[in-house]
């Protein structure tokens, strides 16, 4: 994928995050299409997934928009549950690079709400989610 059309999909996710969607939902909906799946089922799958995973501060939900699409990608369906191990070895590298890149997957410590230093501000977090979705997708 060209560097003027990831930049297209971190400029659209801001906006829908400017909107009040999550930051889940801000990285699925940008990359929706990227897996052939609408942008109202994106939103509605991630609804939960926000302020890391319910407001618990656990998973970022930015990482948790970026593995969600390369889970829907990876998955041969409900009719041939055997490909969550190929999915792991995509999805492995992608937390990794992620937890590499911000110094944490966890939303309370990549915020600061887990009491410590803000690592990151939930902006940047989205745009490198929409960046590794891209990258492992197109």
């Amino acid at each position: 994928m060209d560097q003027a059309s990831v930049d297209g999909r971190v400029a659209e996710a801001l906006e829908l995050h400017d909107r009040n969607f999550s930051c889940a939902q801000s990285v699925a909906c940008a990359c929706c299409d990227l897996v052939g799946l609408d942008e109202e089922t994106a939103f509605k799958i991630m609804e939960g997934f926000g302020g890391g995973m319910g407001g618990f501060t656990e998973t970022c939900g930015a990482l948790s928009g970026a593995v969600a699409l390369v889970g829907y990608a990876s998955s041969n369906g409900p009719n041939d549950p055997v490909t969550k191990k190929g999915t792991y070895k995509q999805v492995a590298p992608l937390v990794a690079r992620f937890r590499d890149m911000e110094g944490s997957t966890l939303c309370g410590e990549l915020t600061g709400l887990a009491g410590g230093p803000r690592l990151q501000k939930c902006p940047k977090l989205i745009e490198d989610g929409v960046r590794l979705a891209a990258e492992y997708l197109g």
